[in-house]
């Protein structure tokens, strides 16, 4: 992949929270919990890259750390400002021109670090990013309608002042969200899960941005309705060229809607490829286990999920070596002892294990 066509590079993340703890009746022992460890992957523009994990491996923590919703402990994550192909200030006129120049932002060649920046430079590419959340129920203002919802984000970054321009704005990104122009009168509680869901997608791209991290989006829906949300948002990539960073439990879902796929376990990514190559021969173990979970279609194939023993570790205490080697039913000393180098073992497929030469996992 070229290098002028990534978007966001992510080097080294690390996100440590300080956890206290009762030592004794007078002492608190302060730990450290580390959601986020030495994570490296770049997200290309317009492409979609899928991120998938136990609960607890950290991957909301990584899409909220790209965002700068928390601050990072360490690495860095480059934000390549460089003007896309189709002109985003295309936005009714020269008002978005017109905000950009204002705020300092400035679309060159060289990159710009999110996650050491100023709070004031950082505000300048708040409507660059956007986030779209896990629940629609608690992440809409109920006594705010929809039409306000959707046009928030252009009122705070100070993009648009004039009524008459940010409602035809609204009213553009709702018809492209497959939501009425009726719609935009009422208020969250009048629409069902599906619709909240549009309705929060809308407030998210109402700006325009080049990147968005969609956070266990279509979880809490029927599958009817996630199949409904995951066409929405492929349909809007291709029209508006629109990365993602799409978070999920389900790995049907990720594997219709994702370019590439990152598998997280405590903390740490343990293998990185293309959606086929990931998903037709994966190289790691738990990879392996996560698939075989997948039902399947055809009725002939027997359904005969891999059963891993035990929990996954406490970040507190994560295990010496590979994290994995608790759990992993190929483990051998050199696992439990050595932690395993990431390693690319075909093209653009990276692994973290030990013996990932000696498998041959078939779907």
């Amino acid at each position: 992949m070229k290098k002028d066509n990534v978007l966001i590079e992510v080097k080294n993340l690390d996100v440590r929270f300080p956890i206290k703890k009762k030592k004794n009746f007078f002492q608190n022992e302060i730990l450290e919990l580390r959601a986020v460890d030495d994570v490296s992957f770049n997200i290309n523009r317009g492409e979609t890259v899928g991120l998938v994990g136990e609960s607890g491996s950290g991957k909301t923590t990584v899409g909220r750390a790209i965002l700068r919703a928390i601050d990072p402990t360490s690495g860095d994550v480059i934000f390549h400002a460089k003007k896309r192909n189709v002109d985003v200030a295309e936005l009714e006129g020269e008002d978005l021109r017109k905000f950009r120049k204002k705020m300092g932002m400035v679309f060159a060649e060289s990159s710009n670090n999110i996650a050491t920046m100023g709070l004031n430079t950082l505000r300048t590419y708040r409507p660059r990013m956007s986030l779209v959340f896990q629940d629609p129920y608690s992440s809409l203002n109920p006594r705010m309608t929809v039409r306000d919802i959707i046009a928030e984000p252009l009122v705070a970054s100070g993009m648009m002042n004039d009524r008459e321009k940010i409602d035809k704005r609204v009213r553009k990104v709702a018809k492209q969200c497959k939501l009425n122009l009726e719609h935009l009168r009422r208020f969250p509680h009048a629409f069902s899960g599906g619709q909240r869901q549009r309705i929060c997608i809308a407030r998210a791209l109402v700006t325009k941005p080049d990147f968005v991290v969609c956070d266990e989006s279509v979880s809490a829906l029927d599958v009817s309705i996630q199949a409904e949300i995951v066409n929405l948002l492929k349909d809007i990539q291709d029209e508006m060229g629109v990365a993602f960073l799409f978070i999920a439990h389900d790995l049907s879902v990720v594997a219709q809607m994702s370019h590439r796929v990152a598998v997280m376990y405590v903390g740490k990514f343990v293998e990185y490829a293309k959606t086929e190559s990931l998903f037709f021969k994966p190289r790691h173990p738990y990879t392996h286990a996560l698939l075989t979970a997948i039902p399947q279609i055809d009725p002939d194939k027997a359904f005969d999920p891999i059963k891993l023993e035990g929990e996954i570790p406490n970040p507190l205490s994560a295990p010496s070596g590979c994290r994995f080697h608790t759990r992993c039913p190929y483990a051998v000393e050199l696992c439990r002892q050595k932690e395993p180098e990431w390693q690319e073992v075909d093209k653009d497929h990276f692994v973290a294990c030990h013996r990932t030469n000696e498998f041959d996992f078939q779907r």
